[in-house]
């Protein structure tokens, strides 16, 4: 996986009645925009991730 700075992190809900968390990628700490992101959920909450299989990023010009 590898994201750039503004691009979108979507994490899919894995239970019943949860729904994805999205958030944007406001700083890429691994090589070559490798995990880990450091990311703002729309809630505001900003939050260290090392993405698994249930997320993917969204480039910022896919908008």
């Amino acid at each position: 996986m590898q994201a750039n700075v503004g691009d979108r992190l979507i994490v899919h809900g894995h239970v019943v009645g949860q729904g994805d968390r999205q958030g944007e990628i406001i700083e890429v700490r691994g090589p070559e925009g490798a995990p880990p992101y450091v990311v703002r959920y729309t809630d505001g909450h900003e939050s260290l991730v090392y993405p698994g299989p249930d997320a993917v990023v969204e480039p910022a010009d896919a908008d």
